[in-house]
């Protein structure tokens, strides 16, 4: 039976309910929650007929057949470990890390190895690692570029090293990129640093974090095309991308270039005032990446539960560091406007003041 997501079952509706949401990482423009078409969408032309598997092929510089839309990042992760499973039985997951990378391929029988990404490294994925881990067994090695929770960044070289690991051992690179964009570095993809087009290697993406068209549910996954072939018999047994969402997902591609400005833009400034807090309160230590969604914050008393929990004492909402392998630290987030962000940042403040005090 496949087991419960801990931190999507926590965070569900929470945010909803907040006062100052500081948890979600996904850009959430604002905009009337009941619309048809998101707000963001709401003014930009439609979309030509060319199919939605087409135009991120040519984002990636692929062939559609090596694209298979799913509904969310979520999906395309289940249906890429799925698939890898017929060649294997282990799979080896980053730690710290996102839960469904390991939790997934525990409740479809798999048994689960983990590699390090040591704070005292940066969060760096380290090739030699990974190398030290894999296994004959292993069909699978499932990493975050950026990575969740640090933000840590990891150039194409090192993905191609890790990539080469992977294929001498006869396993396969899952590389979660929904962080990726934020960088703007430009290249294939949307703009960040990706693996697609890696021997070996399955890239997922979505619409969700980056672009905030979280309603559309649209994810993606790449890979060469005799996996995606055996992808899709796997997606069968799923359901799929409703023809609403597929249309605004078209629309949102076909002006990528000029929501990424924005997106961009909107992470700088929350980064800038993240940073700005912390540099004002000796009591919390973190590191906010450039162009990031969030960032890892630390207290000199409290761990994450705690932290999380002296938030909520001014309606704040904050993700323990624990849904992710870092109980000692809270993962803040930086998806609401600046306005917003400022407001939720003073109440964090507020609480601080009082548990300090």
């Amino acid at each position: 039976m496949l087991p419960e997501l801990e931190y999507l079952s926590w965070i569900a509706g929470r945010p909803e309910a907040a006062t100052h949401d500081l948890a979600s990482s996904d850009l959430r423009p604002e905009g009337p929650d009941d619309a048809v078409v998101p707000d963001p969408l709401r003014d930009l032309p439609a979309a030509d007929g060319r199919s939605l598997e087409a135009r991120l092929a040519d984002r990636y510089d692929v062939s559609p057949e090596a694209v298979l839309v799913t509904a969310g990042a979520t999906g395309a992760v289940f249906v890429a470990v799925a698939t890898a499973l017929a060649d294997g039985e282990r799979v080896l997951v980053e730690s710290p890390g996102y839960e469904p990378h390991h939790a997934t391929p525990a409740g479809l029988g798999a048994t689960v190895d983990r590699f390090d990404r040591p704070r005292s490294d940066g969060y760096a994925l380290d090739p030699n690692r990974v190398d030290s881990a894999l296994c004959s067994e292993t069909a699978l090695v499932a990493v975050t570029n950026r990575h969740n929770p640090s933000g840590a960044r990891t150039d194409r070289e090192t993905l191609a090293a890790v990539a080469d690991r992977a294929t001498d051992h006869g396993a396969r690179l899952l590389v979660d990129e929904v962080y990726g964009p934020y960088a703007g570095d430009g290249g294939r993809g949307f703009g960040g640093v990706t693996a697609a087009g890696l021997d070996s290697a399955v890239t997922v993406g979505s619409l969700t974090k980056f672009h905030g068209l979280g309603e559309l549910r649209v994810g993606w996954l790449v890979a060469d095309e005799s996996f995606v072939e055996r992808a899709r018999r796997v997606q069968q047994h799923l359901g799929s991308v409703a023809r609403p969402s597929r249309a605004l997902a078209r629309r949102a591609l076909a002006n990528a270039d000029a929501l990424a400005e924005q997106s961009r833009t909107l992470a700088a400034r929350n980064g800038d005032l993240l940073a700005a807090f912390l540099d004002e309160r000796p009591s919390l230590s973190g590191h906010v990446p450039a162009g990031c969604p969030y960032g890892l914050v630390r207290h000199a008393r409290f761990d994450g539960d705690d932290l999380a929990a002296v938030a909520d004492c001014e309606g704040g909402l904050v993700v323990p560091g624990r849904f992710f392998g870092v109980p000692d630290a809270v993962r803040v987030s930086l998806g609401r406007s600046p306005a917003e962000m400022e407001a939720a940042l003073a109440a964090f403040g507020r609480a601080l003041d009082g548990a300090d005090g």
